[in-house]
C-alpha cells in the first residue's frame, strides 16, 4: 500500500476552503429548487378543499419536555422558533468562518461587499418607508430588506461555467454580511419587552460556552448540549429565539486539535501499519483499531466549525427550509388580494425588494469603485455586478421569517407574504436575463 506523499496528496489549506464554497455553491441551486417546490405546495394546498388540512396542521401542538421543563408550540411556532435556530446556526458559522478565513478575512477583500450590503439594506427599507412611513405598517420596513443567499447563488449555479468565479464569490460574501445585518436588525428592531432574568441567564451560558472556546474543548455535544439550554434562555428572554443560533456559533471552535502536516504524518504512519496487519499473524481487531485511528485523525484535522457546518447543511437545506417554506407560503389568494397589489404595504415590500436592492448594490459599488474605496473582482464589468444586484432582490426566506415578526394582522401578513414571492420572482427572472445577455457566450470551440 502506498504512503501519502506530502508534496503530491496533501491538499492545501486554500484547496480545502475552495472546494468546500464550490460543494455549497453547487448545492445552492437544489435546495432553491426545492424550496419553490414546497412553497409552490403551501400556495396550492391552502388554496383547496384540503385548506382545513393545511391549518390544523400548523396549529398541531407540540409539547418538548425536558425534566421538569415543558415547552409547548404550535407547529408553526416550532418550525419559526425552533428549527429556524439551525438554519441561524449555519448562518453564524458561515459568517464566522468567512470573516476568519474567507473574503472578508480582511479589510481589502471585506470593503466591497460590506458596503454593497449595507447600501442594499438601505435602499429596500427606505422605499418601503416612503409607501408607509406614519402608518403602523411602517414596522415592516425590515421584510424587504434582506437576500436569499440560497436562490441568489442558485441562479448563478444555472449559468453555469460562464459566471467569473469573482462574481460568485462577490454574491456570497455580500449575502453572507447581509445575513449578519439581518440578524441584528431582527435582534435590535424585532424584540418583544425584555426578561432581564432570563437575558442575564443566557448571558452566563453564553459565556460558559466562549470559555469552553477558550478552554480547548473540541467536544461537538459540549456545544449542543449548553447550546440547547442557551434556546431556551434566549426563547423566553424577550429577543427572538433564532438569535440563539448565531450566538451559538460564534463560540464554535475554528481551530482543528491537529494541523496538516501532523495529520499527513500520522496518516503515514498508520498506513504503514495498517499493511502490516494485512499479514496472517494480525488478528482482525488489530485491523480495526488501526482504522479507528485513522478515523479519529480524519475529524482531529477538521474543526468543530467545520464538521457541524458540513454536516447539518444537507439537513437544512433540503428539511429544515422546505418546512418552513410549506409553514410559511401558504397565502389565500382572491382577486380581493390581487386588487390590494396596489397597497403602501405590497408596493413597498415589492419595489423594495425589486428597485430598492438593485439601486442600493450597484451604487454603492460603482461609488466604491469610483473614488477608489474598492476594486471590482477580477475579470468582473459593472454590468455583471447590475444583474447580481438585481438578484439580491430575491428576498424569499428571510423576508418571510421578518414579516412574520412584523405584521400582526392576517391580512398585512398575506399582503406581506404575497409582494414577497412577487418581488423575488421578478428579481430573479429579471437578474437570469440580464446575466445571459451580459455574461460570456459559451465557448463553441470544437473539442479535441
Amino acid at each position: 500500500m502506498k504512503t501519502v506523499k506530502n508534496t503530491k496528496d496533501a491538499r492545501s489549506f486554500t484547496e480545502v476552503i475552495q472546494s468546500t464554497f464550490q460543494e455549497f455553491f453547487q448545492k445552492s441551486s437544489a435546495a432553491g429548487i426545492t424550496i419553490i417546490v414546497f412553497s409552490a405546495i403551501a400556495i396550492l394546498w391552502v388554496n383547496s378543499p384540503l385548506s382545513d388540512l393545511y391549518h390544523d396542521l400548523l396549529h398541531q401542538p407540540i409539547d418538548v419536555h425536558l425534566a421538569t421543563l415543558t415547552l409547548d408550540f404550535t407547529f408553526e411556532h416550532f418550525v419559526n422558533d425552533g428549527l429556524m435556530v439551525i438554519f441561524f446556526l449555519v448562518v453564524g458559522l458561515e459568517i464566522k468562518r468567512e470573516i476568519l478565513v474567507g473574503e472578508l478575512s480582511s479589510a481589502r477583500k471585506a470593503a466591497l461587499p460590506m458596503i454593497a450590503a449595507v447600501a442594499g439594506m438601505i435602499g429596500p427599507g427606505a422605499i418601503y418607508l416612503m409607501f408607509n412611513y406614519g402608518t403602523d405598517a411602517a414596522r415592516g420596513w425590515g421584510v424587504p430588506v434582506a437576500t436569499d443567499i440560497a436562490f441568489a447563488l442558485g441562479i448563478l449555479a444555472l449559468l453555469g461555467k460562464r459566471v467569473p468565479l469573482g462574481l460568485k464569490i462577490f454574491l456570497a460574501a455580500l449575502a453572507i454580511v447581509d445575513d449578519l445585518l439581518a440578524v441584528l436588525v431582527i435582534a435590535i428592531f424585532y424584540t418583544s419587552t425584555l426578561n432581564m432574568a432570563m437575558l442575564g441567564a443566557a448571558v452566563i451560558i453564553l459565556a460558559i460556552l466562549f470559555a469552553g472556546n477558550r478552554a480547548g474543548i473540541q467536544s461537538i455535544r459540549f456545544y449542543g448540549f449548553v447550546g440547547f439550554f442557551l434556546w431556551v434562555a434566549v426563547l423566553f428572554s424577550g429577543v427572538h429565539a433564532t438569535i440563539a443560533g448565531v450566538l451559538l456559533a460564534l463560540t464554535i471552535p475554528s481551530r482543528s486539535r491537529i494541523n496538516v502536516d501532523a495529520f499527513t504524518k500520522r496518516i503515514d504512519r498508520l498506513q504503514t501499519k495498517l499493511a502490516q496487519t494485512d499479514r496472517p499473524q494480525h488478528a482482525e481487531t488489530d485491523r480495526l483499531d488501526v482504522v479507528h485511528a485513522i478515523e479519529d485523525a480524519c475529524e482531529s484535522v477538521q474543526s468543530p466549525l467545520h464538521r457541524i457546518e458540513h454536516g447539518i447543511q444537507p439537513w437544512v437545506s433540503f428539511f429544515i427550509m422546505p418546512v418552513f417554506a410549506l409553514v410559511n407560503a401558504g397565502i389565500h389568494l382572491n382577486m380581493t388580494m390581487v386588487g390590494h397589489l396596489t397597497s403602501p404595504i405590497a408596493l413597498g415590500v415589492a419595489l423594495g425588494l425589486f428597485a430598492g436592492k438593485q439601486i442600493g448594490v450597484f451604487t454603492a459599488v460603482w461609488a466604491s469603485v469610483r473614488f477608489k474605496i474598492a476594486e471590482l473582482p477580477e475579470n468582473v464589468t459593472f454590468k455583471q455586478i447590475y444583474g447580481v444586484a438585481i438578484l439580491c432582490g430575491i428576498g424569499f426566506t428571510m423576508a418571510l421569517f421578518v414579516a412574520n415578526l412584523a405584521f400582526t394582522t392576517p391580512e398585512q401578513l398575506d399582503m406581506s407574504k404575497l409582494s414577497i414571492i412577487l418581488g423575488s420572482a421578478i428579481s430573479a427572472i429579471a437578474g437570469s436575463i440580464w446575466l445571459r445577455m451580459t455574461l460570456p457566450k459559451p465557448s463553441t470551440a470544437p473539442s479535441r
